[in-house]
C-alpha cells in the first residue's frame, strides 16, 4: 500500500501515554526518530536468537538476512539496506549481494517458468569442443562473482578477462552479454538475466545453486586472475616449443628463446 512501517522500541512503560506521562514528550519523540524499519527489526530479532560468533549461526543469519532483503522490491532500498547491515554485523556485502542475487533471481525464473508454455523441444546435433571441468568451474565462478552486479569488480575482471577468454561456448555467451550491459553501465541483474535465452538461464541457475565458497572475493578474484595468466604463459610456452622445431633464423630462434625463458621465470612467480 505504500505505507512506510517503523518499529518503536518502548522500555519501561506499558504503552505510550504511560511513557510520555514517565518520561516526556521530548523522549517520546527521540524513541520516535530512532525507530526501526520492519528489515531492520526483524534482523535485530534474528540475531537475539544466533551466536555470530558461531560459524554455523553465522551461515545461518546470512542466510535469513538474504530472504528478508529479497523480498524488498526497491532496488536503492536494497542496497541500503545490505549496506548498513553489512556493516552493523561485519559481513562481507559481497556476500548478502550473492545470497539475495541468488534468491530473487531463483523466484523470478520459477514464477516465469509457472506461467511458460512447454516448448517444442528440437534435436540438434552440435559439435562442440571439450572444455575441461576445471576450466568450466573457474568460468563458473567468475560467473558467479559478475552476477553479483558489483560495476567496480567488473572493471577489475574485465582488465584481466575478455570475453573470448572464456573457452565454454554458452559460459562465453553468458559473459560477452554481461559485459556488455556493465559497459553501459547496467548492474540491473535481474533485468538483465529476463533478456537471457532460456538455456542460458537455466546455466545461470545451476551456477547460482552451486557453492563457491568464497569468503574473501578480493583473493578469490587475485587467485582467478591468476589461474588465467598461468594458462596463457602455458599456452604461448607450448607454442615456443613449436616454432623452436621449425627451421628459422639464428636471430629468430634467439628472440624466442629469450621470451621462452621470462615465460618460464615468470611462471616459477606464479604460486
Amino acid at each position: 500500500m505504500g505505507c512506510d512501517i517503523r518499529v518503536l522500541q518502548m522500555e519501561g512503560a506499558k504503552d505510550p501515554d504511560e511513557y510520555i506521562i514517565k518520561y516526556g514528550n521530548a523522549r517520546f519523540q527521540s524513541l520516535i526518530d530512532k525507530a526501526l524499519s520492519v528489515i531492520e527489526f526483524k534482523v535485530k530479532v534474528l540475531k537475539q536468537n544466533l551466536d555470530l560468533n558461531s560459524t554455523n549461526d553465522k551461515i545461518k543469519f546470512l542466510n535469513e538476512i538474504a530472504k528478508l532483503i529479497s523480498k524488498v522490491d526497491n532496488t536503492i532500498e536494497r542496497e541500503v539496506y545490505i549496506e548498513k547491515i553489512a556493516k552493523e554485523y561485519e559481513i562481507s556485502k559481497e556476500a548478502i549481494y550473492a545470497e539475495v542475487n541468488k534468491l530473487t533471481y531463483a523466484e523470478s525464473k520459477s514464477e516465469k517458468v509457472l506461467d511458460k508454455a512447454k516448448p517444442v523441444i528440437k534435436h540438434q546435433k552440435i559439435e562442440k569442443s571439450e572444455v575441461s571441468f576445471a576450466v568450466k568451474k573457474r568460468e563458473n565462478t567468475v560467473l558467479s562473482i559478475l552476477l553479483m552486479g558489483d560495476l567496480n569488480i567488473f572493471q577489475i575482471i574485465k582488465q584481466n578477462i575478455t570475453v573470448e577468454d572464456f573457452k565454454d561456448e554458452l559460459n562465453q555467451q553468458i559473459a560477452k552479454k554481461l559485459y556488455e550491459e556493465f559497459e553501459k553501465g547496467n548492474s540491473n541483474i535481474n533485468g538483465i538475466l529476463d533478456n537471457l535465452e532460456e538455456e542460458e538461464q537455466n546455466h545461470i541457475t545451476e551456477i547460482l545453486a552451486d557453492d563457491y565458497e568464497i569468503d574473501d572475493i578480493e583473493k578469490a578474484i587475485d587467485d582467478i586472475m591468476q589461474s588465467y595468466e598461468k594458462d596463457k604463459l602455458n599456452e604461448r610456452k607450448f607454442k615456443i616449443l613449436e616454432l623452436l622445431e621449425t627451421n628459422m633464423d639464428i636471430d629468430k630462434k634467439r628472440e624466442l628463446e629469450k621470451e621462452l625463458s621470462n615465460i618460464i621465470i615468470r611462471l616459477a612467480k606464479i604460486k
